[in-house]
C-alpha cells in the first residue's frame, strides 16, 4: 500500500512539473495593435466637372492599398480617404500632381473674303476657351419659317411659324498634351438664298457650308483651316485661326 502511494505521488509530481515547464515555455499572446487608420478630407481646388473628380478618384484607388477606403463627394468637390498615415501622404501627392489649373487661351478666327487673289474684307471672331472644355459661338439671325396654318375659329386662320438660326456658328474643343495642342473645330455658315423653293413661296432655300476638322496649333502662329466658297459668286472666305495664352 505504501509502495502504491509512493508511485502515485511521484507520478503526480512529474505531471505538475511538466505542466509548469510548458506554462513557462509558452509565450504570452501579443496584445492586439490598435487600428491606426486616419480619416482625412482632401478638397479639390481646380476640378470643376464631376468626371474630372472621378478620374482622380480612380487614379488614387489604383495607386494605394486596396484596404483603404476612398470616396468622392461631388457636392463638396472633395475626396475622403481612410487609411494609414503613409498612404494618406501618397494620396496627398497624387492629388497635388493631378489637381492642376487648366490653361486658358484666346482663339481668334479670321475670315478673309477673297475674289480671286484680291482681298475684299476681313472679319475677326474671338473667344476664350479652357483646355478640355467645349466652347460655342454663334452670330447671325433667327429667321422665321412658316410651317403651316390652322383654323382658329373666330380668330380666323392662324399661321404656325418656326425659327431657324442663320449666320456663323463655331463649335470648338481645345485640349493639350505634353508636346502638342490640338484643336477640334466646326465652323458652319448658313444663309437664306435669294430664290425660293418649289414647295411654296413661304419655303426658302437655306444655303449651308461646314468646315470641320482637327488641327495642331502653335502659340501665336496663325493656321489656315480652309476656304468656304460663297454660292452664286466667284468669291470665297479663307478661314484662319490663331491661339494665344491668357496669363
Amino acid at each position: 500500500m505504501k509502495l502504491t502511494n509512493g508511485i502515485l505521488g511521484m507520478a503526480l509530481a512529474l505531471t505538475l512539473g511538466t505542466l509548469g515547464a510548458l506554462a513557462q515555455s509558452t509565450p504570452a499572446s501579443a496584445p492586439a495593435k490598435p487600428n491606426d487608420d486616419t480619416v482625412q478630407t482632401f478638397h479639390l481646388t481646380n476640378v470643376v466637372r464631376e468626371p474630372d473628380g472621378n478620374e482622380i478618384l480612380v487614379a488614387i484607388r489604383n495607386m494605394i492599398s486596396p484596404t483603404a477606403k476612398v470616396d468622392f463627394v461631388s457636392s463638396e468637390n472633395a475626396i475622403i480617404v481612410r487609411s494609414s498615415p503613409d498612404q494618406l501622404a501618397l494620396v496627398e501627392k497624387i492629388i497635388k500632381d493631378l489637381d492642376q489649373p487648366r490653361k486658358t487661351y484666346r482663339l481668334t478666327y479670321t475670315f478673309t473674303e477673297m475674289d480671286g487673289s484680291k482681298s475684299i474684307g476681313t472679319q475677326h471672331f474671338s473667344m476664350i476657351v479652357i483646355s478640355g472644355e467645349r466652347t460655342t459661338l454663334k452670330q447671325g439671325s433667327r429667321t422665321p419659317i412658316v410651317t403651316g396654318s390652322y383654323d382658329g375659329g373666330k380668330s380666323g386662320t392662324q399661321t404656325q411659324v418656326t425659327y431657324i438660326d442663320t449666320g456663323l456658328n463655331f463649335d470648338v474643343l481645345l485640349d493639350e498634351s505634353a508636346d502638342a495642342i490640338r484643336l477640334r473645330s466646326k465652323v458652319e455658315q448658313s444663309s437664306i438664298a435669294d430664290q425660293v423653293s418649289g414647295v411654296g413661296p413661304q419655303d426658302p432655300i437655306i444655303r449651308q457650308t461646314v468646315l470641320q476638322g482637327t488641327s495642331f496649333l502653335t502659340v501665336g502662329k496663325p493656321l489656315v483651316l480652309g476656304s468656304l466658297d460663297i454660292p452664286g459668286s466667284t468669291r470665297r472666305l479663307d478661314v484662319a485661326v490663331e491661339m494665344n495664352p491668357i496669363k
